[in-house]
């Protein structure tokens, strides 16, 4: 049998339009993979132009070398016949290629912050404010106890509760914190398990999202109603991928990677930021609205000004980008490498704080020495990009971490990245504490300008009490620490209740005469493990709201009379 040879099309407009074709078909392939921008400040666009460029010039060779292999010709006159036909054919190309290289080397150049550092330090504005009157104290139902880690921890082990998805179906891991209803949470798409499962699932799309509670560390799986299924994913691997449906319908915008989104109603959205490069031609990265895309139907629409309950337009890798170019280019930026006159930089790490239904990014601000200090902190807007400075010095969040868990190292405990809160008008860092399998088991309050004051406890009030009780000891605040919330009720024990949560004992005592419970820790009061019915007590406790007598108050100390 005789091998089929490939046959190579002869002539000049043969081989020309054989190259054409081909270089269409690569970059067809190409495009579909990659989704460049089709942008002359998108650096992708520059390299699908020259692997274009390449793709043709490698298909003009292969044709020539084969259509004059077959020729009888001396090896010299092939040669030059060759060559002649490569620079008729490839010259334009060549000539192309090369303008697209020194244009795309033109433009890194002019848009590099030696030539432009004015402009790179104004890409953010930034106020200073007061931080005991911008930032109210949260109360505890507001403060978030869980970070990423812990928070996806959560939600993958919530779908193993559910037996008619598990198969089928898998936590995506890729959460985004948003402020929903009012609490601020975590909410992340299930995917599917795997190609095959997204071939048996995909006419449905994916029925469920996950919502992780930051504050009562709940998770749960959210389904969607029957036939209204997620079809617009991360885990969709063709046309219905999030990234391909809008490049296909943006052509030309960049964008900066899609978030996961619901609004107040629990609709599931794909928050798709507008990216812009305002420095030179590369230079400069900033946002400029977004694209809403409909998780479940696909359609989109491009906001300049994004609605409010939309959280996640900026991203914190974004801001602690544009605060390092304000930072260090304050004196320009010969004075950012030689001298380093008051370069100042953020730290590594970041967390969020739930504010008047916005979703703000908080990092801290070291000088260009990047110690153990901080300078202060910065909060920003991840909507509106509003930022503000808070003076502080103080200890980094690194320093905080290792102060937390040196209390605790017994325990084996590790920390989580700070939180910053305003307690009792004191910037502090709070730091939640997990075990070996990512849960909570105890929480610590660090003074941001004296980290030696420390407090830990079992639950967020307990660790507060103790935590304001140094702040008064030290001379830190003045006055009691806490005596708004307090009162004092006293009384014959009629009642007492016990539980267990999260690995600590409560007690739920009931005085003669009264209906509601008083609920003590006896990791923080252990006289109550000893208290009988019929003891006469003084319960120290919380004040409940006015008009309201809830079931339940928590204690904060007991005197056995």
């Amino acid at each position: 049998m005789h091998k089929r040879k490939i046959r190579l099309p002869k002539g000049r407009l043969g081989q020309t339009v054989f190259s054409l074709v081909v270089t269409a078909l690569v970059g067809f392939v190409y495009f579909y993979v990659a989704l460049p921008a089709i942008n002359l400040q998108d650096g992708d666009f520059y390299v699908f132009l020259v692997f274009l460029c390449v793709v043709y010039i490698l298909c003009v060779l292969l044709t020539t070398a084969g259509a004059h292999a077959k020729q009888e010709r001396t090896p010299q006159q092939k040669v030059r016949d060759g060559i002649s036909f490569v620079r008729k054919n490839c010259l334009p190309v060549g000539v192309l290629l090369l303008i697209v290289l020194a244009a795309a080397l033109v433009g890194k150049l002019i848009s590099l912050p030696v030539f432009r550092a004015s402009a790179y330090r104004q890409l953010l504005d930034v106020q200073t404010g007061d931080f005991a009157q911008d930032v109210a104290q949260i109360s505890f139902n507001e403060i978030p106890t869980l970070d990423r880690t812990s928070a996806n921890y959560l939600g993958d082990r919530q779908m193993g509760t559910l037996s008619d998805m598990v198969s089928q179906f898998e936590y995506s891991n890729d959460s985004t914190q948003i402020n929903y209803q009012g609490r601020p949470v975590r909410v992340a798409p299930i995917g599917y398990a795997d190609l095959f499962k997204w071939f048996t699932n995909r006419s449905s799309g994916l029925p469920a999202y996950v919502v992780v509670d930051m504050v009562t560390q709940e998770a749960s799986v959210v389904r969607l109603p029957e036939g209204e299924g997620m079809k617009y994913s991360f885990s969709e691997p063709l046309n219905r991928n999030v990234q391909r449906q809008l490049r296909f319908q943006y052509p030309t915008m960049m964008f900066s990677t899609p978030e996961f989104e619901i609004d107040e109603d629990g609709h599931p959205w794909w928050i798709a930021p507008r990216l812009v490069k305002t420095i030179g031609l590369f230079g400069g990265r900033d946002i400029q609205g977004a694209v809403l895309m409909d998780a479940v139907t696909g359609e989109s629409q491009y906001y300049e000004t994004v609605p409010t309950w939309v959280d996640t337009l900026y991203t914190p890798a974004l801001i602690m980008e544009q605060y390092d170019y304000h930072g260090t280019l304050v004196h320009g930026f010969i004075n950012s490498i030689l001298g380093q006159r008051d370069v100042t930089m953020t730290t590594d790490g970041y967390n969020y704080i739930a504010m008047n239904d916005d979703v703000y990014v908080y990092t801290g601000v070291t000088s260009a020495n990047a110690d153990q200090s901080n300078l202060g902190f910065l909060l920003c807007n991840m909507r509106t990009k509003q930022t503000t400075y808070y003076v502080a010095p103080g200890a980094t969040e690194a320093a905080a971490r290792l102060s937390a868990e040196g209390v605790v190292q017994d325990l084996g405990y590790r920390s989580t990245f700070p939180l910053l809160l305003n307690i009792s008008g004191e910037p502090s860092y709070f730091i939640p504490l997990m075990d070996a399998t990512n849960l909570v088991k105890s929480y610590a309050m660090v003074n941001v300008a004296q980290y030696q004051i420390v407090a830990t406890g079992a639950t967020v009030s307990a660790c507060e009490r103790t935590y304001v009780g140094m702040l008064s000891e030290r001379g830190v605040i003045h006055g009691a620490g806490l005596p708004d919330v307090q009162d004092e009720s006293q009384g014959v024990v009629e009642e007492i209740r016990t539980a267990v949560l999260s690995g600590t004992s409560w007690y739920y005592i009931r005085l003669e005469g009264e209906q509601v419970f008083y609920a003590l820790s006896a990791a923080e009061e252990p006289n109550v493990i000893v208290l009988n019915v019929g003891d006469r007590v003084t319960v120290r406790h919380a004040v409940p709201d006015e008009g309201q007598t809830p079931p339940i108050l928590e204690a904060y100390a007991l005197t056995v009379e």
